[in-house]
């Protein structure tokens, strides 16, 4: 579904800024961008998106070049939730925010289809449509850039940083939404975020990159076990991922607290039946 091969790409004369990356994301899959402040992982995601072109190789969505695909057509596929909603909103109600995204997009549907996808996208985000965009909460006005993001639905969806400044209530409503949307099969998650909580308990796959260069690919789990890999790029693992580290033998495979509490009551109960 998406496809870099060997993409670099350079800021005018700053030098570039990813280099030879080569990476393959399925239909379906959630996969996770990791890496510190300057890694290349929201110029990885533009590239994805057409926002940017490459300097050096492809960047296929679909089989398609984004370099040679027209505007209108990315925004079909590709929806871009960014990391401050406020980039994105731009009506003065909340309907007319998801009906601008639609006729912008999806002028095929004609104006019965669009207002009846609007009337349907706010029932899913428990909106009246009514609401005054601005004077909603963080949480809320990036509930509102999500919907007029999915009203479209695009087969593939590109999060920059998606928990920035919410509550944890509002993270859990934002990421449990995406995620089910993800399970049902309706779209395919690339996901750029510093939380590594949020990653654990969303992303299947997780990419790796420092210094513009990928350096792991491969499951959540495996990849923040991987002690040499972290360090080279600067991450730290989850808080339970590196309690269940340095407990050690039996507790290599938890990744929640229950899975830990399950080690140790499995132990306790063998420790009661020996004696």
């Amino acid at each position: 579904m998406i496809k870099l091969e060997n993409v670099s790409f350079a800021y005018a004369a700053a030098g570039p800024t990813v280099e030879n990356l080569s990476f393959h994301v399925e239909k379906g899959e959630f996969v996770a961008l990791l890496g510190a402040n300057g890694a290349g992982k929201t110029t990885t995601v533009k590239l994805i998106d057409g926002l940017i072109k490459p300097t050096k190789g492809r960047v296929l969505v679909n089989g398609e070049d984004t370099a040679k695909t027209r505007v209108s057509r990315r925004a079909r596929q590709v929806g871009f939730l960014f990391q401050n909603p406020d980039r994105q909103i731009c009506k003065n109600t909340v309907r007319e925010e998801i009906a601008f995204g639609l006729r912008a997009a999806r002028g095929d549907l004609g104006e019965d289809g669009i207002k009846n996808r609007v009337e349907e996208t706010l029932a899913a985000f428990h909106f009246t449509g009514e609401e005054e965009p601005f004077s909603l909460s963080r949480g809320q006005r990036q509930r509102v850039a999500l919907a007029s993001v999915l009203a479209v639905e695009p087969q593939i969806l590109i999060l920059d940083e998606p928990t920035t400044g919410l509550d944890y209530s509002e993270c859990c409503h934002i990421m449990d939404t995406i995620s089910r949307m993800n399970r049902d099969g309706q779209v395919t998650v690339v996901m750029v975020c510093h939380d590594m909580e949020v990653v654990l308990d969303y992303a299947q796959r997780a990419l790796v990159m420092a210094g513009g260069r990928l350096l792991g690919d491969g499951p959540v789990g495996k990849i923040f076990r991987d002690r040499e890999l972290m360090e080279r790029a600067s991450v730290l693992p989850p808080q339970i991922t590196g309690l269940a580290m340095r407990l050690g033998e039996g507790f290599e495979n938890a990744d929640t607290a229950e899975e830990l509490a399950a080690v140790v009551m499995r132990r306790r109960e063998g420790r009661r039946k020996q004696a």
